[in-house]
C-alpha cells in the first residue's frame, strides 16, 4: 500500500510537471513571434484567466472530498453545472472589465474568457478521478491537458494568428480536453450514495478564498502593468513574470504532499517546518539561478526585454515567497484558522495602493510585488506559529 501511495505521488508529480512545463513554454514562441506590446495582451490576459480559474481550482478540492464521502454521482454534475454557469456569467461581465483596466483587445479578451468555464468541467472530471484515488489516470490526465491546452496555442503562433488566435486555439484544446475527461470520468462512475449539495456549495466558497488571494497576489502586478507602465514596458515586465510563475507552481508538490500531515493534529508543526524548510532552499536556489541566468534574458528572448536581465531575481523571490505562503494558508485551513487568510488580502489591498501610487518603472513595479509576497508570508507564518501556541496553552489548561 505505501509503495503504491508513492508511486501515485510520483505519477500526479510527473504529469502536473508536465502541465507546468506547457503552461510556461507557450510563453517563449509568443516573446518571438508577438511584438513586445501583443505579447504583453497576451501575457495579461493569460493571467487573468488563472483568476477566473479560481472555482475551477476550488471545485477540484470540493468534487474530490466529496467522492471519498460517496457523495451521489447526480450531486457531483450538478454542482459541476452550476459552477459552470457561474463562471461562464462572471466572464462575460469581466470581459469589458479588463479591456477597460488592463487595456485589452475585444476579441482576445473573449477568446481567453471562454476557456474559464472549460476549466470547470476539467477540474471537476480530475476531482472525480483524484477522490477515487485513480492516480495513474489523473497522471495522464494532468499531461494530457497541459498538451492540449499549448499545442494549439502554439501552432496558431506559429502561423501568425497573433494573440487573439492563439488564446482561440487555446480553448478549443482545453474543450477538447474537457470532453475526453468526462468520457474517461463517465466509463468508470464512482460509488453513488444519496447525500444533499448543500455542504458542497458551501466547500466551494471556502476553497474559492484561500485560492483567490493567492492567485491575486501573484497577479496583481502583471494585470496593473499596462495602465501603469503603458504597452512596451508592461510586455518586458510580463516576461519576468513568467520566472515569478515557473518559482510559484513548481514546487507545489510539497504542499500537496505534506497536507494530510498538515491536517493532523499531532503532526502539523512538523510538517509545516519540513514544507517550509524545503521550500526556503528551493527558493534560495532558484534565486541565486535567476540571478546568475539573468544575462541570458537577452540573448533567450531578445535585446527587447534587456531590462529585465538585472532584476530576474526580484521576480523569482516574489514566486518563491508565494509558494511559502501557498503552504502557510494550506495549514491555515488544515487547521481550521482560515481568518489567518485575512493578513493575505490586507497585504494584496496595500500592494494595489502602492502599484497605483509609486510603481513607475519596471524595477519599481518588481520591488513592490516581492516585498508584499514576502512579507504576506512572513506575517501567516508567525500568525500560525502564534495560533499554535494558543492551541498548547489550551491544551495545557485543559
Amino acid at each position: 500500500m505505501a509503495m503504491g501511495a508513492m508511486a501515485g505521488v510520483g505519477g500526479v508529480a510527473a504529469g502536473t510537471m508536465v502541465a507546468n512545463i506547457c503552461a510556461y513554454l507557450i510563453h517563449l514562441p509568443a516573446t518571438r513571434w508577438l511584438s513586445p506590446a501583443e505579447y504583453g495582451e497576451f501575457a495579461v490576459l493569460l493571467q487573468a484567466m488563472l483568476v477566473l480559474g479560481v472555482p475551477a481550482l476550488a471545485l477540484q478540492v470540493v468534487i474530490a472530498r466529496e467522492v471519498v464521502r460517496r457523495r451521489a454521482v447526480a450531486d457531483l454534475i450538478s454542482i459541476t453545472l452550476r459552477t459552470t454557469a457561474a463562471v461562464l456569467v462572471a466572464a462575460a461581465v469581466a470581459v469589458p472589465v479588463v479591456m477597460a483596466v488592463a487595456d485589452t483587445g475585444l476579441a482576445a479578451t473573449i477568446a481567453a474568457f471562454s476557456t474559464a468555464p472549460l476549466l470547470v468541467l476539467i477540474a471537476a472530471g480530475q476531482g472525480i478521478l483524484q477522490g477515487g484515488q485513480r492516480f495513474s489516470v489523473l497522471s495522464w490526465v494532468l499531461a494530457g491537458v497541459g498538451v492540449a491546452r499549448t499545442v494549439p496555442g502554439v501552432v496558431a503562433l506559429a502561423v501568425g494568428a497573433g494573440a487573439a488566435g492563439a488564446l482561440t486555439a487555446t480553448a478549443v484544446g482545453a474543450a477538447i480536453a474537457a470532453a475526453v475527461i468526462w468520457l474517461i470520468v463517465l466509463a468508470d462512475k464512482p460509488a453513488d450514495s444519496a447525500m444533499s449539495d448543500g455542504l458542497a456549495l458551501r466547500l466551494v466558497l471556502h476553497a474559492s478564498q484561500v485560492q483567490l488571494v493567492l492567485i491575486a497576489l501573484s497577479s496583481v502586478d502583471l494585470l496593473a502593468a499596462r495602465p501603469i507602465l503603458g504597452e512596451y514596458d508592461a510586455g518586458v515586465y510580463a516576461l519576468g513574470t513568467i520566472a515569478t510563475k515557473a518559482a510559484f507552481w513548481l514546487p507545489q508538490a510539497i504542499g500537496v504532499v505534506l497536507y494530510p500531515q498538515l491536517a493532523d493534529v499531532a503532526k502539523t508543526a512538523g510538517a509545516l517546518r519540513t514544507a517550509v524548510g524545503w521550500l526556503t532552499a528551493i527558493a534560495a536556489t532558484v534565486v541565486v539561478g535567476a540571478a546568475i541566468c539573468g544575462p541570458l534574458v537577452p540573448v533567450i528572448a531578445g535585446e527587447d526585454y534587456r531590462p529585465v536581465a538585472p532584476i530576474l531575481w526580484l521576480f523569482a523571490l516574489t514566486g518563491s515567497a508565494l509558494s511559502v505562503l501557498q503552504v502557510g494558508l494550506l495549514a491555515a485551513i488544515a487547521r481550521d484558522r482560515t481568518w489567518i487568510g485575512l493578513l493575505s488580502w490586507t497585504v494584496l489591498a496595500i500592494e494595489v495602493v502602492l502599484v497605483v501610487t509609486v510603481a513607475h518603472s519596471i524595477v519599481t513595479l518588481a520591488v513592490i510585488a516581492a516585498s508584499c509576497a514576502v512579507v504576506g508570508t512572513v506575517s501567516t507564518l508567525v500568525a500560525l506559529s502564534a495560533t499554535r501556541t494558543q492551541d498548547r496553552g489550551r491544551t495545557v489548561d485543559a
